[in-house]
C-alpha cells in the first residue's frame, strides 16, 4: 500500500547534492533508475529532472529500512531521509556532479509502486517512436527529452524577461477566430449555438496583432500557440509554438531586425553562454538562392552553386541544350576532393535530386588516373575543358550538373549540396551561422491556379522604390520582408506591414481577391484601415525550432512535451477519435 509524505519536506533535488552537504541529515524523493542488490547493502540511483543520486541501504545499520528497501523495483516512486556520506576514493563516480556522495538511508517510504516499463527508461535503449510516443509520459523521463523540455522552459523565461525590459506588451489573441483560406488549410471547429458557422484555429496571430498596432498597443509580443492542417514533414507538427513581435512606428526593416538580433543575443548568452556578433549579416534572397540554391541557406561550408548555362549552349548534349532552349538553367556544384565517390554514392545523389523534380544527375568526376563522365562524348574537347576549368575543377573534384526550370536546379542542387555535406562530415556542427536573407520577392506565380500568390503572406508591405512595378511587371517587386536563417534553418521571418488603404487593397487584388472575398475574410481588418494605422512590422521566430537549435536535436516532436507522429496522430491519448452521435447531433453534423 502507498505510503505518503507527510510531514516530509525536500532538502534538496537529487542532482544538487554535493561534498559540501556531507554529514547533514536530509529528505530527497523522485524515481528509482536503478537498483543493486549486493547481499548485505542495496544501492539504489534516485532520479528526478535535476540528475541521479546514490542512495545506500545498509543491513547492519538499518535492517527494517534494507529489508523494506528490498522490495524497490525500476520506477517506484520513494521518498527517503538520510545522512550524506563520501563514497570513498575508489568510488567516486567522475560522470556524475553527486558522484562523490551517497545517502545512508535511514527512513524510506514508498509512495507509489509501478509494473515493469515496456521499455527501459535510459537514452542507450533503442526504442521505436510508436512505442515511445504511446507511452510518452514515460519516454519523457529519459535525460535527453527533460533536457530538451528544461530548455525548453528556459528559452520562455529568456524570451519574457527580455522583451518586457525592452517596453513590449504580451498580449493575448484569440484561439477561436475567423476562417482565411489564404496559404495553408485551418482547422475549422463547429459552433453548436450558430449551426454550420465555423471558427478556425489561428495559423498565426497576424491580423490580431496588426490590430493592435491600430489599438495603439504600439509594442506586442506573445508566445502563441498556431495551427495549421497540412501535410506532416520530419520537422512540422500540426500546432506550433511561435515568439510573436509586433511594433509600431517602424518602416526600415533593421528598426525590427535591430530588436530581433537583440533578443537572439540574450537567448544564446543565458541558455548557451555564447556572445553572438551585435549584428547579423544579410544576404539578398537572390544571392542566396544562386549561391545556394536555397532562401534558408546552411553557409557554414562551400559547394556553391555556378551557373554555366552560357557556357553549355549549344555543347551537344540534349539535356543540356533542350534546357537552354526553353530558357531554364544548368548550373553545377564542384564537391572538391570527392571523386573517390563510388558509383553507389553518385546513384543516391540521383535519388535526391529526382525528389525535387529533377529528371537526372550529370557528373563529371576527375580522378587521378583521368576523367569519368557520361557527358563527356557530347563536348568538343576544348569545350569540355573549358567546362571544367570554369569550375575550378582539379585531380580529386567531382562536378554535378542539373538542368531545368530554376525552382527545380535550385531545390535540387540545395539538397545535394547539404545531402554531399552531411555524408562527407563537412558541416562544423559546434558553430552557430546566423544570416538575415532580405529582399524576398512579393509575389510568385502559382502555376496551378494560374495567379499570383503573396510570397509571404498579403499584408506584406513592397519596397517603396518599387512601387512602380505592381501593375506592369509585379513579379519584380521586392518585399520589405526578411527571414532569420540559423544553420540552414528558417529560424523566423517578418516583415514591414502595409499601412496604407489603398496600397492593401490593390495587394489583395493583384492576388486575385475580388471585393466579395476580400470583405468575407477580411471586412473588419479592412475597416480598421479607415482609422488610421500607423507604420508598423514585426517578426515571428519559431519557438520550438529555436529549442531544437539550442539542445542540437533533428527531430522537432522531442522538444514538444505531447507531440503527433507522422500521420498527425496522438498515440498516447488516441486522437483525433470518433466522438459521440449526441455531440455530432449538437453540432448538426452529418457523415
Amino acid at each position: 500500500m502507498a505510503e505518503f509524505l507527510s510531514n516530509l519536506k525536500r532538502t534538496k533535488m537529487c542532482g544538487e547534492f554535493r561534498s559540501s552537504d556531507i554529514g547533514k541529515k536530509v529528505t530527497a524523493y523522485g524515481f528509482v533508475a536503478k537498483y543493486r542488490n549486493l547481499g548485505s547493502i542495496q544501492f539504489v540511483d534516485l532520479r528526478d529532472r535535476t540528475g541521479i543520486l546514490q542512495l545506500s541501504f545498509v543491513q547492519a545499520e538499518h535492517p527494517e529500512v534494507y529489508e523494506k528497501s528490498t522490495r524497490i523495483r525500476n520506477e517506484f516512486v520513494i521518498a527517503i531521509v538520510g545522512t550524506v556520506q563520501p563514497r570513498g576514493e575508489k568510488n567516486i563516480n567522475k560522470n556524475l556532479p553527486t558522484g562523490e556522495v551517497e545517502v545512508i538511508v535511514e527512513e524510506l517510504r514508498i509512495l507509489s509502486e509501478a509494473d515493469t516499463p515496456p521499455f527501459a527508461i535510459s537514452d542507450l535503449a533503442n526504442v521505436g517512436e510508436t512505442m515511445r510516443y504511446k507511452y510518452r509520459y514515460l519516454d519523457l523521463r529519459r535525460n535527453s527529452l527533460q533536457y530538451y523540455l528544461i530548455t525548453r522552459a528556459k528559452l520562455a523565461q529568456v524570451v519574457n524577461n527580455y522583451l518586457s525590459k525592452r517596453g513590449f506588451l504580451n498580449i493575448e489573441t484569440p484561439i477561436l477566430g475567423k476562417s482565411t483560406p489564404e496559404g495553408a488549410r485551418d482547422y475549422l471547429v463547429p459552433s453548436r449555438v450558430h449551426p454550420s458557422s465555423f471558427y478556425a484555429l489561428p495559423q498565426s496571430p497576424q491580423l490580431y496583432k496588426q490590430l493592435l498596432m491600430i489599438s495603439g498597443f504600439d509594442r506586442y509580443y506573445q508566445i502563441a500557440k498556431c495551427f495549421r492542417d497540412e501535410d506532416l514533414r520530419a520537422n512540422r507538427q500540426p500546432e506550433f509554438t511561435q515568439i510573436d513581435i509586433e511594433m509600431s512606428y517602424v518602416d526600415k526593416i533593421t528598426d525590427v531586425m535591430y530588436e530581433v538580433e537583440g533578443l537572439v543575443r540574450e537567448i544564446f548568452k543565458e541558455i548557451k553562454g555564447i556572445k553572438l556578433p551585435r549584428h547579423f549579416r544579410q544576404l539578398k534572397y537572390k544571392d542566396a538562392m544562386n549561391r545556394y540554391g536555397s532562401d534558408k541557406p546552411d553557409t557554414r561550408f562551400g559547394l556553391e552553386l555556378q551557373d554555366v548555362t552560357k557556357l553549355v549552349k549549344g555543347c551537344g548534349f540534349s539535356v543540356f541544350d533542350n534546357a537552354t532552349k526553353r530558357g531554364y538553367s544548368v548550373r553545377a556544384i564542384n564537391a572538391k576532393g570527392l571523386s573517390k565517390m563510388t558509383r553507389k554514392e553518385i546513384d543516391s545523389y540521383q535519388e535526391v535530386v529526382r525528389e525535387y523534380g529533377a529528371k537526372g544527375l550529370a557528373y563529371i568526376s576527375i580522378k587521378e588516373e583521368g576523367i569519368s563522365s557520361p557527358i563527356q562524348k557530347f563536348f568538343t574537347p576544348e569545350k569540355f575543358n573549358e567546362l571544367i576549368s570554369y569550375l575550378g575543377g582539379e585531380k580529386g573534384d567531382i562536378l554535378f550538373f542539373v538542368a531545368d526550370k530554376n525552382k527545380v536546379v535550385y531545390d535540387a542542387l540545395g539538397a545535394l549540396r547539404l545531402a554531399i555535406a552531411k555524408k562527407n562530415n563537412m558541416i562544423d556542427e559546434s558553430v552557430y551561422d546566423i544570416l538575415w536573407v532580405t529582399d524576398f520577392p512579393l509575389y510568385e506565380y502559382d502555376e496551378e491556379e494560374k495567379r499570383l500568390v503573396a510570397m509571404h503572406h498579403p499584408f506584406t508591405s513592397p519596397k517603396n522604390e518599387h512601387l512602380k512595378y505592381l501593375d506592369k511587371n509585379p513579379l519584380k517587386v521586392c518585399a520589405k520582408a526578411y527571414d532569420l536563417v540559423i544553420n540552414g534553418q528558417e529560424a523566423g521571418g517578418g516583415s514591414i506591414r502595409i499601412n496604407d488603404r489603398d496600397i492593401q487593397r490593390k495587394m489583395f487584388e493583384m492576388i486575385s481577391l475580388t471585393e466579395q472575398d476580400i470583405n468575407e475574410r477580411f471586412g473588419y481588418f479592412v475597416e480598421a484601415f479607415n482609422y488610421g494605422v500607423p507604420p508598423h512590422g514585426g517578426l515571428a521566430l519559431g519557438f520550438d525550432r529555436m529549442v531544437m537549435l539550442l539542445t542540437g536535436t533533428d527531430n522537432i516532436k522531442d522538444v514538444i512535451a505531447f507531440p503527433k507522429n507522422q500521420a498527425a496522430i496522438g498515440l498516447m491519448e488516441d486522437c483525433p477519435s470518433t466522438v459521440e452521435q449526441k455531440q455530432l447531433n449538437e453540432l448538426g453534423i452529418k457523415f
